[in-house]
This record gives C-alpha cells, structure tokens and sequence, in this order.
C-alpha cells in the first residue's frame, strides 16, 4: 500500500476526541482506528505490537545491526480535534495545483482561496489533498501515523538500510491535551523519539509554550436593583472587570514568535455567579509565573474593592517548555538537522506556539522533539495536505533510523 492510500484509510475513521469526558481515551471511537493499526503493524512485520487497555497503540521493529545502537522512537496521535467534525471525511486530491482557488463545495459556496490562505502559493504544481468543505482534513495527526507506518513498511522490505531498534507508539487524546498522560515511557523503552505532529515541511520543534490554564469564579449578591445601592454586588460585572485587568495587548490576536498571552475562552454568568475560563502561555519561565501572579493580582484587587471571598482563581500547570530537556542531549536534534539535509529538506526551526506530546513526554523522561507532518490549516475544512510533504516526512523517518545506526555504529 502507498502512503496515500494508507492516509486515506486512516481518515476514514472518525477519531474526534472529546474534553471532559472522563475516561481514556475520551471517545471508544477511537478504539476502531487503534485496533486497525494494530493489525495493521502485525502485517507489515513489526513485532511485540499491542494496544494496551486504553487505546495506546506500541510496536517495534528489530534491529539489523550488531552494533550497539540506541533505541529511538516515533509517535503521533490518532484523534482530531473537537474544534470541527471529522466525520464522513471526503478527501479528493488536487493534481499540480494552479494557483488559484480551490472549490471545496460549489453549491454551499466554500472555497479555499490563497487570498485567505497565502501558504498555498508555496505549493504550486504540486498535488493536495483537500477536504469537501465540510470536515477537517485528519492530517493532524494522521499524516504523521501514515508516515511511520510507511516507514516502518519501507524499512521491514529494505534490510541494507540497517537500524537500531525501532519503537512507534501511536496514542489517543492528543487534542485535548492528554494524549502524554498514559503513555507508557517505560514500557517504550527509548531513548530518545520524535512526535510527527508538525506542520509545513521542514519544521522541527523542540521549544514551546510553558502552559497554565485558570479558572475564576465570582460570588456576586443578588439584591433587587431598586434597592440595591451599597447592597449588590454583580458578579457578572465584577467578571468583566476582572477581564479588563488582563493587559489588552497580550492575547492571541495581537502576539506572535515568542510573545505569551492570556486567552479568555469563555465568560459566563449573571448577578449572583459569575465563571471565566482562561489559559495562560508563555516560553519564559519567568514572564510564566509572572502572567500568574499577575492574574491573582487581579483578584486580589476585586476581593479588596469588594470583598473578601467575592473572586477566587484556581490555576492548574499544564506543560512546561521542552526545551530544557532536549538541550542536554543535542544529539537528538542534530540528526534531524542532518536527516533533512541528506533528504533535500531545508529545515524550519521554531519555537511551538501551543503545546505538543512531545513536550510532556520530555519531561516524563522521554526527549521528544516535534518534526512535521506535512498538513496545513488544522482543525477545519481548509486543511489541506501536500502529497509531497506527506512522502518526504517519511522519507525523513527512515534517514533518522540509518543516521541513527552510522552515527552510533561508528563508536
């Protein structure tokens, strides 16, 4: 099977997690698209395949060399986001784009123009993938799993490219940010690995966003407004003042690169409750903690105008900057810089604005960096893929097991 034809597959299966579900991984659905992966690796020849019980597909592939070469590994994630349906997925291919718009849907009027989306012009004449406008594409993350399993194929029917021992781990729940908590780093037994959840080729991430997510409540008192001077407090009101005390310029919209933000994701209430949800990111440690003391400020300064007990803020960390963890072993790095120059890849470092497995995994004791998959446009119906992109990230894998073995091989 062609790495096309596999990505096709894959997307067939919708896998869209779900927050707050309670279980793992979130949604059985994404059992379906684990079971068949596991049969899957089985077919191609990999050994000591399993999907354990909540849904963490592992398999590996044997070394070929006598030489003592580190296991490494390769991981992405089965589910899509649940910012956009990836049910019924129809992908139809695009051959030698022109250039110009893209009709997903003519009746409905859907179109993916470069107007909108300017990255498009970076892949004239080449063929895409597209969705029929009404679903995401599933690239994210099912063009990384089409690329190691690809890999992995090549590898298994081409002997003379020797390797050490080769690990894939495909995991649920990557979207709603718990795809890293029962993933078993032990059992894995790698050194090192690489998540295949980038996107543009010839990204290679190993720095992101420090991550905290923080929800305030507000206690308002509910008195009726005829009667109400000196009596009510609003919560509704005092939310919105809250708000106002996060910097104005220091949200999503208005930052990028290496600036942080406060991202207000939902405000809800009225006189008597009132709640707001935010996250909060930053890649310095300290402007980090920084962002929430200033958010406990804030808080402070409505318990003081008006009353004690009236705003509360619970902040939870989520992940950490990855950073840290990969600089120690600059190795990891380095062959994926050399990987791309030997496959004609020219290299895009940068720094994640969000977060990845990759980086829990590094702090699970796992160096993880983040390379690309090849999509565009995630988590909604302009997501498109270039076949190319697709074909050399698993070009890619296979050169970072052969740079593995030589590298190593030689000590």
């Amino acid at each position: 099977m062609n790495i096309v034809d596999r990505f096709l597959k894959y997307v067939s299966f919708d896998t869209q997690s779900a927050e707050d579900a309670g279980k793992t991984p979130s949604t059985d659905k994404q059992l379906k698209l684990a079971a068949y992966l596991t049969e899957e690796l089985q077919a191609i020849g990999l050994t000591e395949v399993e999907m354990d019980a909540n849904g963490y597909v592992y398999a590996t592939l044997p070394a070929n060399t006598d030489a003592e070469v580190p296991t490494i590994g390769f991981i992405a994630h089965m589910d899509t986001s649940p910012d956009c349906s990836g049910a019924h997925v129809k992908p139809r291919i695009v051959k030698a784009y022109d250039g110009g718009d893209i009709v997903l849907d003519a009746e409905a009027g859907i179109v993916t123009s470069p107007v909108k989306f300017p990255e498009l012009r970076d892949h004239v004449g080449e063929d895409l993938i597209v969705t029929d406008g009404h679903t995401l594409l599933g690239a994210d993350d099912k063009a990384g799993i089409a690329e190691i399993v690809q890999a992995m194929a090549y590898l298994v029917a081409h002997p003379e490219v020797k390797h050490g021992k080769i690990r894939v781990g495909f995991n649920p729940d990557e979207e709603i940010g718990l795809g890293a908590h029962k993933f078993d780093v032990e059992k894995f037994g790698c050194a090192w690995a690489y998540t295949m959840d980038g996107g543009e080729m010839g990204e290679l991430e190993y720095e992101n966003f420090n991550a905290a997510s923080a929800k305030v409540s507000v206690h308002g008192v509910s008195v009726h407004p005829g009667y109400a001077k000196g009596k009510m407090v609003n919560a509704a009101r005092v939310a919105a003042e809250f708000a106002a005390q996060m910097p104005v310029a220091e949200t999503p919209e208005h930052t990028t690169e290496y600036e942080g933000f406060f991202h207000l994701l939902n405000l809800e209430g009225n006189v008597e409750q009132a709640r707001l949800t935010y996250i909060i990111r930053d890649h310095s440690k300290a402007r980090f903690e920084e962002r929430k003391v200033l958010m406990q400020r804030a808080a402070d300064w409505a318990n003081a105008r008006y009353g004690e007990g009236t705003v509360s803020v619970e902040i939870a960390d989520q992940y950490y900057n990855m950073r840290q963890m990969i600089e120690p072993v600059p190795h990891v790095v380095d062959l994926a810089l050399e990987a791309m120059k030997q496959t004609g890849i020219t290299p895009r470092v940068r720094a994640i604005r969000g977060g990845t497995d990759g980086a829990q995994l590094s702090f699970m004791g796992l160096p993880c960096p983040n390379l690309f998959a090849g999509g565009l446009n995630f988590h909604g119906p302009h997501e498109f893929l270039p076949i190319p992109s697709l074909e050399k990230a698993s070009e890619l894998v296979v050169k970072i097991c052969e740079l593995t073995a030589a590298h190593f091989g030689q000590r």
